[in-house]
């Protein structure tokens, strides 16, 4: 029988179901979207969800970064070893979304909210890009009073690994410092994904107070290039900013700082201790592309997966880089059946 895991891994975040359908230049246009974005709903982007399911054959996925990526980890680690915290609603999407993260083997500890519905993410998929406009819904109502209850801090203390999706920094940034400092307190890994461009951009003070909290930033180069406007970095080279990253203030924990981007198809950045690292992606042909949606955040699941193990940076990013591969060839955020397992490139 497989060794199983002690729940090392806990990934907080905004669980959603993702809502996704080909689209084109004409519905992204509708909707005032752009290509290769990913945006909070407003008002004029509630149609969305329907005109999907109605005139674009919207498949439904279980979706939510953090959410995407401890499926992901859960896929390379031995059994109960990842655990979910967010909020949901009580409604048929919650518990498509329980369902699918129970068959994944991932424990999710949900906050249940009573009058808002279970959130959700149209994803319009145009070529090789994808657009993603998120309706929080309930997500946008978790406390840090439900982290703080007995049964859930038990597995908050328990855990040696935390990662956070950036895009719990507009839900609640309490949050996330409880678990920075649990992780600053005990000498955890603190793990945060910048997620989206418009969280440096729009969110800079919540970022900012968590930042120096951060053992291991990920990032694309979208994300990356935002950072820097929003922060008054003046150079656009990917491996400057990821440089100017790592010498900002940690004033908690005792490992220094860790950056990694990664760059689409171009090589993934890594900086430690200012030295710059380069490592070409797994090579794929264009025909075997199946999805891009989803491709980061099972970046981050590979790449999770390897700390978690305890594994060099540079086999983490590999593994990254693994998963990426196998989850683009699948639709949306999803691992192939039956499961592989991963061997170093």
């Amino acid at each position: 029988m497989a060794a199983k895991g002690n729940f090392e891994l806990l990934c907080l975040e905004n669980p959603l179901l993702d809502i996704q359908g080909v689209g084109d230049e004409k519905l992204l246009e509708k909707y005032g979207l752009e290509a290769n974005d990913a945006i909070l709903a407003e008002e004029k982007h509630l149609g969305l969800y329907d005109d999907l399911i109605q005139n674009y054959n919207a498949v439904l996925i279980a979706g939510g970064a953090a959410q995407n990526t401890a499926r992901g980890a859960q896929y390379i680690l031995p059994p109960d070893s990842t655990v979910y915290i967010g909020c949901i609603g009580r409604d048929k999407y919650g518990k498509t979304l329980e369902d699918i993260c129970a068959k994944a083997g991932v424990k999710t500890e949900y906050r249940y909210d009573e009058e808002t519905p279970t959130g959700r993410c149209g994803v319009i998929i145009t070529g090789h890009n994808r657009s993603l406009c998120t309706d929080l819904a309930a997500a946008n109502k978790y406390k840090v009073d439900h982290l703080k209850q007995p049964e859930v801090w038990k597995l908050v203390e328990n855990a040696k690994v935390f990662y956070v999706g950036g895009y719990h920094l507009t839900v609640s940034v309490p949050a996330i410092l409880a678990l920075a400092e649990e992780a600053a307190a005990k000498d955890k890994v603190f793990i945060l994904n910048l997620s989206a461009p418009f969280i440096p951009q729009f969110f800079k003070e919540q970022l900012d107070q968590v930042l120096p909290y951060v053992d291991i930033l990920l990032s694309n180069e979208t994300e990356a290039a935002a950072y820097a406007e929003s922060h008054g970095i003046a150079s656009k080279d990917i491996k400057e900013i990821a440089q100017e990253i790592v010498k900002l203030p940690k004033k908690y924990g005792k490992k220094s700082r860790t950056v990694v981007f990664t760059q689409g198809l171009d090589p993934t950045i890594s900086v430690v201790e200012g030295e710059v690292k380069e490592y070409p992606v797994h090579a794929i042909g264009k025909e075997k592309i199946n999805d891009t949606n989803g491709a980061g955040d099972a970046f981050a699941g590979g790449f999770v997966a390897g700390i978690v193990q305890g594994k060099p940076l540079e086999t983490a990013i590999d593994m990254g880089q693994w998963l990426a591969k196998l989850s683009i060839q699948e639709l949306g955020p999803s691992y192939p059946e039956p499961k592989q397992t991963y061997t170093h490139s």
